[in-house]
Order: C-alpha cells, then sequence, then structure tokens
C-alpha cells in the first residue's frame, strides 16, 4: 500500500488466516495551495506510473476507501495469477484513531491478535 499511494504509512499489521489488520497513516492528503499549472507542470514532469500504482490511483474524496479497494484488488488480481481462490468480505471496518492513547491500545491489539487466534470462534 505503501507503494502505492501518496503520503501512507503502514503501522501495525497482521494477516490473520481470515482476516488482516492493520493502521494506516494518512499525510497531508489535500492539495496545497499552488497555482494549478505548477500542479499540472509538477504532474507532467513524474515518470509514467507502474502497473500497481496506477491501480491506486483514485485516492480522492474518500482515500480509505480509494485505498483498501485497490489493495483488495491488487492481492486479487496477484492471487488469480497464481490460481488462488478466496474471496473478500464485501466490506471493512475503518475507525479513526484520535490520541496517542487509542493508537498504542489499536497497535497492541493487533500486534498481540495471533497470540489469540486461538481461542476466535472462527479458528478450525
Amino acid at each position: 500500500i505503501k507503494n502505492h499511494a501518496k503520503n501512507v504509512e503502514l503501522g501495525a499489521f497482521q494477516v490473520m488466516p481470515d482476516h488482516i489488520n492493520g493502521i494506516i497513516i494518512l499525510h497531508g492528503n489535500e492539495i496545497k495551495n499552488e497555482p494549478i499549472d505548477q500542479r499540472d507542470d509538477q504532474r507532467d514532469s513524474q515518470p509514467p506510473k507502474t502497473i500497481g500504482q496506477q491501480r491506486f490511483q483514485n485516492i480522492g474524496k474518500n482515500p480509505i476507501s480509494s485505498i483498501i479497494g485497490s489493495y483488495k484488488s491488487a492481492v486479487t488480481k496477484h492471487a488469480n495469477r497464481l490460481g488462488i481462490e478466496f474471496g473478500w468480505q464485501t466490506l471493512f471496518y475503518d475507525h479513526i484513531i484520535r490520541n496517542e492513547v487509542a493508537f498504542q491500545r489499536i497497535h497492541q491489539y493487533i500486534i498481540n491478535n495471533p497470540m489469540k487466534w486461538k481461542e476466535d470462534k472462527f479458528c478450525i
């Protein structure tokens, strides 16, 4: 994700047997107050986007939805190329982390989640 979406940093994340938990940190996704023609000049001087970057191109009014949708699309296409069958749940759960205490609590939950997997009702 961080290689395909601008101004994005990944916090803690875990791939679990039936879901993924992660923290996505967004930095400065608003357009700066610079002249439009200057932004256009900068865009024209950028190197061509890779296929992966093109999949992550629609980050706009709802960047989290766009990032997650693009991620799910890219992973699905890669899995299909490898012949791996799986399906994503339609929606995802997101939560805005508003302070350091909440960040640390969620971070610890994500890090500790694998150790609690055997207690999960979906563990087979």
